[in-house]
């Protein structure tokens, strides 16, 4: 099975996260319902579905078997990514989503337009936060009603847990470096964010979550632990690549992640290596929402020109190759599924958006 198999799988996932908003908004107040079209367009509007598909790759590696007994738990990732991406969004102020305003606009929009009392703004991030929590419970009801056996429920269960903490965890350590100078932080810093944010909710625990579902054995599941935390590694630093601005042309990207003052590998490697003037010239455009396009291309020329993009390809182009090595000499990977993890590799770091 290969991952063109596995997103046939994509209009039954669709299906699956329809009919849950259906049961629970047919079973919820009539004025919480209206609250609830928010969370199931937001949900609905698409993206990836990246991580619901490496669940079922999870299920088909440990089985063997067609996953489409692990579709209730793909569509737990996607109401997991909803949750992390409104509460992200209003960390970051952001005001677009997957080609519509972000859950908090929204709501403060439709508080400006029904003329209600109190803040607009405060309104919508009380009712942003809010919404996020309420996919919280989506996410545990998907995966307890996924057709497995009790023990790997609560294993995968137990796994979901450990992802919530960790990604919580890369989430407080990136607010924190995002308020630092950027000398004071480090390449391990930046690392230690991507581990804990990204590769565990991207690739590690989705891949993990499938397969013990599927009953494989936890100690069975370090090889895939191990390979999904160094390409979800290469995977945040290839965003951060395309967050600067960087082959913005192939990705539709701009250089957001340097105006929101990003500590990104780029900038950190960049302060350090560059001179009184680059740093100058960095400062001029982190966390500066008034920054020139003028400004922005010269922080990108700083980065380009003191070696910092280049690092940060040498990181991917090492990672990608470590992941591949573990795949190649693990014992624990059946042979079948070693092209698949190889080809989802390959999607993660060679993307162009």
């Amino acid at each position: 099975m290969d991952l063109a198999a596995l997103y046939r799988f994509l209009p039954s996932l669709e299906r699956e996260l329809t009919s849950s908003y259906r049961r629970t908004t047919q079973r919820s107040p009539r004025d919480i319902r209206p609250y609830l079209e928010v969370n199931r367009e937001f949900t609905l509007r698409g993206g990836k579905r990246f991580r619901a598909i490496l669940v079922l790759a999870g299920y088909y590696l440990a089985t063997g078997r067609n996953p489409r007994p692990a579709l209730p738990a793909a569509a737990a990732l996607e109401h997991f990514q909803s949750w992390m991406l409104i509460h992200d969004d209003i960390i970051d102020h952001a005001e677009e989503r997957r080609g519509g305003p972000t859950v908090h606009r929204a709501m403060a929009q439709a508080h400006g337009r029904e003329h209600r009392e109190g803040s607009s703004e405060d309104y919508g991030v009380g009712i942003g936060i809010t919404l996020g929590d309420v996919e919280e419970p989506f996410t545990v009801e998907a995966i307890l009603s996924t057709r497995a056996p009790p023990a790997p429920r609560l294993a995968a269960l137990a796994e979901y847990v450990r992802m919530t903490r960790l990604t919580a965890f890369g989430q407080l350590l990136d607010i924190r470096s995002g308020v630092l100078d950027p000398g004071s932080v480090r390449e391990e810093d930046v690392l230690a964010v991507h581990r804990f944010k990204s590769a565990i909710y991207t690739v590690v625990s989705p891949l993990k979550i499938g397969a013990l579902l599927g009953g494989s054995a936890l100690p069975r599941l370090r090889d895939i632990e191990t390979f999904g935390t160094k390409i979800g590694i290469a995977f945040q630093l290839r965003d951060d690549v395309l967050g600067a601005g960087f082959d913005a042309e192939a990705s539709g990207k701009s250089s957001n992640d340097l105006i929101e003052g990003k500590r990104t590998l780029l900038v950190v490697k960049a302060w350090s290596s560059g001179s009184d003037a680059d740093r100058s010239r960095l400062s001029r455009v982190l966390g500066n929402s008034q920054a020139t396009p003028e400004d922005v291309e010269r922080a990108r020329n700083v980065i380009r020109d003191t070696g910092s993009l280049a690092y940060s390809e040498k990181r991917i182009d090492e990672l990608t190759r470590a992941s591949l090595r573990c795949v190649d000499r693990s014992g624990t990977i059946p042979a079948r599924g070693k092209p698949l993890l190889k080809e989802v590799a390959e999607r993660l770091v060679r993307r162009k958006s």
